[in-house]
């Protein structure tokens, strides 16, 4: 794999020296914006296309040459592109992706999964629908304050374990996807980075509360489906004599505890990473005004983001120093669920160049101007491309509508409820696939790695439009009609 990256790295040079020499510039930048074709973003449907079918038809094929295909995507994005505007251009704008975007995000999700991964809740823990609720419960209430990856990590493993008895699980999981890793991230701008991108923008950090009434009527949706259908399950297990303890275990029971607890304070020094990425600008002029290291020509990698990815990693480089092997064994403790992400979302993020760059250009002109339409298009967007950058391009949008009340940003001034919509869009939504939101590909990656068989991409999807979407669809109307 080493190899076939480095032969991709050399592919792009070579190409590029036989490519013209245009340098980018700030009229390129806006003739790619005015110029670029909607077929530009065939690569991006490719990669998904890929992701959704090649596993079904090749499963042993795909977990094998996910890379290739990926980096196979991402050239027929960069030739072309470099062809049409210039290389100076294509490098600008794959550097700024991969450097700006996809670093940080990897290195935030690798952090995150070495720490929660050295964290054990061990103790008898029956998966009985009680159990699984409380569970399920506990994550989502996690995720708005350690994030929805650093709460899926920490949960997904004691859920797994509790209902290794069960024949039929898959449901669990799905529903774990829902809530913990996307829906309950929504309380504070720690759940979700969208949300924490909107404070430097000038969103007060405690505004996200009042999400508060969306996130609970969806809890009280989600919760009272999962507890029907979970508990029909049990009852089909029970009758079928599966049990959840055996009668040596019943005796035996092992009481509640945590190992590897001193990991929390870890989780807590990459929170102070993510946060001091936002703070240290408006603290010190050091990091003010996009200071950084100059990379190539306008890509400047933020001194700010560079404290962040240090600190992350170096809680991460703690947490396995000082993790016992014996812990991370318990937990079945692989970096292949992280390996697998990284793969699949640095093609996702190559390609999805060109429909980031039609979204912030074309964006205004989408005539949105309603709540629930800045909710659906947000929200539909969202469970594709990154959420971060699309919640930008909408609440820039939403700030040129000309709201004369609402909050005051750094885009403009952003009416109460639109400000909601776009908000709840983003995280909410992240939710409807597996690449909505990068802790979805992870937890069905370690579920699949438990021998619980997960849904094919459109399996996923199956079960999102018949629970989310009439979910969603109640949201729209209560508070975005």
């Amino acid at each position: 794999m080493k190899k076939f990256f480095r032969l991709f790295l050399c592919v792009m040079t070579f190409l590029s020296m036989g490519l013209p020499a245009v340098f980018a510039d700030e009229a390129t930048h806006q003739l790619v914006g005015a110029t670029l074709p909607a077929w530009s973003i065939i690569p991006f449907v490719g990669m998904l296309l890929s992701i959704a079918i090649v596993p079904l038809i090749k499963p042993e094929l795909w977990e094998k040459y996910m890379l290739h295909a990926a980096m196979g995507w991402s050239l027929v994005f960069f030739i072309p592109f470099a062809y049409a505007y210039g290389i100076g251009e294509a490098w600008f704008r794959l550097l700024e992706s991969v450097l700006l975007d996809y670093v940080p995000f990897i290195v935030l999700l690798l952090g995150l999964f070495v720490v929660a991964g050295g964290i054990v809740i061990k103790g008898t823990l029956a998966g009985t629908t009680k159990i699984n609720a409380l569970l399920l419960f506990i994550g989502t209430v996690l995720a708005s304050w350690i994030g929805t990856t650093g709460a899926a990590m920490l949960m997904i493993r004691p859920v797994i374990r509790a209902n290794e008895w069960r024949k039929r699980k898959v449901h669990i999981i799905v529903f774990f996807i829902f809530l913990i890793a996307n829906i309950g991230g929504c309380l504070t701008p720690l759940g979700d980075p969208p949300l924490f991108m909107g404070v430097q923008r000038g969103v007060p950090f405690t505004w996200t509360f009042h999400l508060l009434p969306i996130l609970v009527l969806n809890l009280v949706i989600l919760f009272t489906v999962f507890i029907l259908l979970d508990h029909y399950f049990y009852k089909k297990e029970i009758a079928e004599g599966r049990s959840p303890l055996a009668e040596e275990e019943e005796a035996e029971k092992e009481p509640l505890r945590v190992e590897g607890a001193h990991n929390l304070l870890f989780i807590a020094l990459i929170i102070l990473g993510v946060v001091s990425n936002g703070l240290l600008p408006k603290m010190f002029p050091f990091f003010a005004d996009g200071a950084g290291i100059p990379i190539y020509q306008e890509v400047v990698f933020p001194y700010a983001t560079l404290v962040e990815v240090v600190i992350i990693l170096f809680a991460a480089w703690l947490s396995m120093k000082t993790t016992k092997k014996s812990t991370r064994t318990l937990n079945e403790f692989t970096f292949a669920p992280i390996a697998e992400v990284a793969k699949l979302f640095i093609g996702i993020f190559i390609t999805m160049i060109p429909a980031l760059i039609l979204l912030k250009t074309h964006g205004a002109q989408l005539g949105l101007s309603q709540p629930w339409e800045m909710f659906w298009a947000t929200g539909a967007l969202s469970s594709f491309l990154d959420n971060t950058p699309t919640y930008l391009v909408f609440l820039q949008t939403a700030g040129a509508l000309g709201a004369t009340s609402g909050i005051a940003t750094s885009v403009g001034t952003v009416s109460q409820i639109m400000l909601e919509a776009i908000s709840a869009g983003a995280v909410f939504m992240g939710a409807n696939t597996y690449i909505g939101n990068a802790p979805n590909f992870m937890v069905k990656s370690i579920a699949e790695q438990s021998g619980i068989k997960m849904p094919s991409f459109f399996g996923y999807m199956g079960w999102s439009c018949a629970i989310l979407i009439p979910t969603f669809l109640i949201n729209m109307i209560i508070f975005f009609w």
